[in-house]
């Protein structure tokens, strides 16, 4: 690579500096979390780190902008965006989960005392005597485990700490809620998805660092 196409391409802490004098509350973290909810999608180096153009940079720009003024939610500013800067719109025919019990018993491939056990312990449950996404990818999730002697009983720990992290969220969105601005609300569904994925990340390091304890690394 030349030196010339070396300098084109910014690190995430360059972008950074060049966003904080105009948007002093952006973060390394919320640049990433606008790429992971594909707003912007730099490059990556073979060794995994990011590479920004300047393009990137006026898509930040614009994004931040949009939030800051205009109280835009994502998805808004994400139809703005491909207007703006001609990147093509995908529109997703997603169709909507809604399983009976016995397409779920066959789609997760568990068995009904494995299914019991899940809505004893409160891990899903149906609404309308149907299952949603997230409960398929529950009883997936709890299939996979049964096969090394997991069950939801042994679960019970993973949905309390799951249900500490909503009520982390839930207080943070709280006072956003509570404005009666322009906005708030997409403000708070969007700051909700975002310490999310943030309490998720630091969920699995703390993991991954338990176990490493536990082989002595």
């Amino acid at each position: 690579m030349s030196s010339q196409a070396a300098r084109s391409h910014m690190s995430i802490g360059e972008v950074l500096a060049l966003l904080q004098g105009e948007f002093p509350d952006v973060t390394v973290s919320k640049i990433r979390f606008l790429e992971g909810e594909g707003l912007i999608e730099p490059e990556r180096s073979p060794s995994g780190f990011r590479k920004f153009t300047h393009l990137h940079v006026e898509q930040l720009r614009f994004i931040l902008t949009e939030q800051r003024d205009n109280y835009l939610p994502l998805r808004v500013i994400k139809d703005k965006m491909a207007e703006s800067f001609g990147r093509p719109r995908v529109v997703q025919d997603k169709q909507e989960v809604r399983l009976s019990r016995a397409e779920l018993l066959e789609a997760a491939d568990i068995d009904e005392e494995t299914l019991a056990e899940l809505e004893d312990y409160g891990l899903l449950a149906p609404v309308a005597r149907r299952y949603d996404e997230e409960a398929l990818k529950v009883a997936r999730v709890v299939g996979s485990l049964s096969r090394f002697g997991l069950r939801a009983r042994h679960l019970r720990g993973v949905k309390a700490a799951a249900e500490r992290e909503c009520g982390l969220v839930e207080q943070t969105v709280a006072p956003m809620l509570k404005r009666r601005a322009p906005g708030a609300i997409a403000e708070a569904d969007e700051a909700a998805r975002e310490v999310s994925t943030l309490l998720l990340d630091l969920h699995a390091s703390l993991v991954r660092t338990g176990i490493r304890s536990v082989f002595g690394r």
